[in-house]
């Protein structure tokens, strides 16, 4: 396997704490990370796919842990996981258009993510008001605390965020 196509240890750590950042502070702030009207605030790590390609695996099992050991129900467990693996692997994509990036997980999540809270949650609300509740929080993630976290890591020495 040449370089490209494997994960250094540099890599495969900065993954480690990418997935246990996400799942520890979905964990911490259960209260507002989970239910009919959420935000969480460890959804502003979804853009970093835009630095860190090895983001996206990171992300994928960070939702996946933070879901498992929230108590979610498998209906949560599988497509919320499912809406932050696209939606980072979208981000990642459209890295080079860092504001259309931006834009992937509030879209992915607030239609995958709202229909699991409609149907899994809160089936009296309607369906279109969950995904308008979960994008309206996915949208104070990614859109005010995404941006001011990417432009701290952007003044990071490089050595620091590559291998």
């Amino acid at each position: 396997m040449n370089r490209s196509e494997s994960m250094g240890t540099g890599s495969l750590s900065r993954a480690a704490v990418i997935a246990a950042l996400y799942a520890a502070l979905t964990l911490l702030l259960a209260p507002i990370s989970y239910g009919e009207v959420q935000v969480r605030l460890s959804e502003a790590l979804t853009l970093l796919p835009i630095l860190l390609p090895e983001a996206v695996p990171a992300l994928t099992i960070g939702c996946l842990l933070a879901n498992i050991l929230g108590g979610c129900p498998i209906f949560d467990i599988v497509f919320g996981t499912l809406a932050t693996l696209l939606a980072a692997i979208c981000t990642r994509l459209l890295r080079k258009k860092p504001r259309i990036a931006m834009l992937m997980p509030v879209l992915f999540n607030a239609a995958i993510v709202g229909a699991v809270v409609h149907y899994a949650y809160a089936p009296m609300i309607a369906l279109p008001l969950c995904m308008l509740f979960v994008g309206a929080g996915e949208a104070v993630a990614c859109l005010i605390l995404g941006p001011l976290l990417l432009g701290v890591l952007r003044k990071l020495p490089s050595r620091l965020l590559y291998d």
